[in-house]
């Protein structure tokens, strides 16, 4: 409805100038003409839509005021409906561009390798866009609106120094200290006389009493030995008491039994067996009356005060990861509670199935929360330091062969610069060189702008390599006279 007023306008303002002309003497000019002239500046110079003038997504089909009295913005068919000024007629902004910047060249519309020194159409009748100086500079920098900029939501963000912290993370499950194991076996036919209220999963003591023993061999081993402490003739030569007493060590009979001895000046029928260290009871194969063998096992006893963790990492991380790290462990079975660990050894193997390498972490266990097999995660912190130069990780335009970043160079410009990258955490990577700190460094919208600079440097390829074949054309020619 809006034109239709328009082109009413004009034609009364036509008729009305044709009405003075005639009353001059002076001979009518046409109406049509102007009335068709007049409705096309009107269609041409209509704006499409109105918006919020503080740049809020707040738009009207017809003019409107803000709350406190303020008019909306016209947008016309080709201004920029994201810039801060009011738009500008698509005619006048044209002229005035026209009239600023000279033409270099215009491109093909698709975006096909096809330019062209003079306005052309393609073959779908579409125009040739024009290339005007300064859009294609050499350093493959390129320029964008302030409307596009804001559409495209691009932001940027200062390289800074930072403390990147990396987490390897890998599963394992937690294994007794072989250190801390101990088992009670027999080094002489014996016989099991009497075992103590101790069953397996019992928690006992260091000297805590086990079984009662009875050993032909311990037996004779201890007579021997106080009869040589008692004799009249040997007991003040130490290397005959020494030798007995070896014997009996030799046999595994606890120095508490042979200190007995020593003061009763007797041989116990039984020997009695106590734990040789603080633990769980593992395993309990005393059983009262039963033979034992040389070398059967009747107790295993284990300290779990003190556990390992076996992660499995994986390959690629093991360049990070050095003995000494702490590492933070998490149980499956206690949600939110962590252990504090330390790595002690990187086992010096690759699973070739898994691709992983095992590692050792010593976790303190006081509460003996940690069981064997138990399933863990393991949190290895492998972030150095010392802070370092880095970005935002979704800045790098990763080709696979080269890293780049975008520099925001203001008013628009945007240039690539190569980088060299480091240690990636926390959504940041480390920038060993390329760039320094403090410069302004593109974190969003990245592939848009790279897009867009891509299409006009192959533009600009080829261009180029038409000029050079163009002139080798022109050479060939000249040197063909006679």
């Amino acid at each position: 409805m809006r034109p239709l007023r328009w082109a009413g306008a004009a034609a009364a303002i036509a008729a009305a100038a044709g009405v003075a002309w005639t009353a001059r003497g002076l001979p009518p000019r046409p109406v049509t003409a102007a009335m068709v002239s007049a409705a096309q500046a009107a269609e041409t110079t209509a704006p499409i839509y109105y918006r919020d003038p503080d740049g809020k997504p707040l738009y009207s089909a017809t003019p409107k005021q803000t709350p406190d009295g303020r008019d909306y913005l016209p947008v016309f068919p080709e201004g920029d409906a994201q810039s801060g000024e009011p738009e500008q007629p698509a005619n006048a902004k044209s002229a005035a561009a026209k009239s600023e910047r000279k033409v270099k060249y215009y491109r093909n519309p698709m975006g096909l390798a096809d330019t062209s020194p003079v306005p052309k159409k393609d073959s779908m009748g579409m125009d040739y866009i024009p290339v005007y100086d300064g859009d294609d500079s050499d350093d493959g920098s390129i320029t964008l609106s302030p409307g596009k900029i804001q559409r495209s939501g691009v932001k940027s963000e200062a390289a800074q120094m930072r403390r990147i912290r990396t987490l390897v993370r890998a599963p394992g499950t937690i294994q007794l200290d072989e250190r801390r194991v101990s088992v009670i076996a027999m080094r002489a036919e014996s016989y099991v006389q009497k075992v103590a209220d101790v069953t397996t999963g019992s928690r006992v003591t260091k000297g805590q009493p086990l079984m009662e023993v009875y050993s032909p061999a311990i037996s004779s081993a201890a007579a021997e030995y106080v009869a040589t402490i008692t004799s009249k003739a040997t007991a003040g030569i130490e290397p005959y008491g020494r030798g007995s007493k070896q014997r009996l060590t030799n046999l595994d009979v606890p120095e508490a039994v042979i200190v007995d001895m020593e003061k009763s000046r007797t041989v116990p029928i039984a020997i009695p067996w106590s734990s040789p260290r603080d633990g769980i009871v593992l395993q309990r194969a005393a059983i009262e009356g039963m033979r034992a063998q040389p070398g059967d096992v009747l107790f295993r006893i284990a300290d779990v005060s003190v556990v390992w963790a076996l992660v499995d990492v994986a390959e690629r991380d093991l360049g990070n990861i050095v003995v000494g790290q702490t590492v933070t462990v998490r149980a499956r079975s206690y949600p939110g509670r962590t252990f504090a660990g330390q790595i002690s050894v990187i086992y010096p193997q690759v699973n070739k199935e898994t691709r992983t390498a095992r590692v050792r972490i010593d976790l303190a266990n006081a509460d003996l929360a940690l069981l064997p097999d138990m399933y863990v995660d393991a949190e290895i912190d492998t972030g150095s330091a010392a802070p370092v130069l880095s970005v935002a990780d979704n800045s790098i335009l990763d080709t696979g062969s080269r890293q780049t970043v975008l520099l925001d160079r203001g008013n628009g410009r945007f240039e690539p610069r190569e980088v060299k990258l480091g240690r990636h955490g926390d959504g940041y990577v480390e920038i060993r060189g390329g760039i320094a700190e403090g410069d302004a460094v593109v974190t969003s919208a990245t592939f848009l702008i790279d897009a867009e600079s891509n299409l006009k440097a192959a533009i600009k390829g080829f261009a180029e390599a038409g000029e050079k074949q163009a002139a080798g054309g022109s050479e060939m020619m000249d040197g063909g006279k006679p």
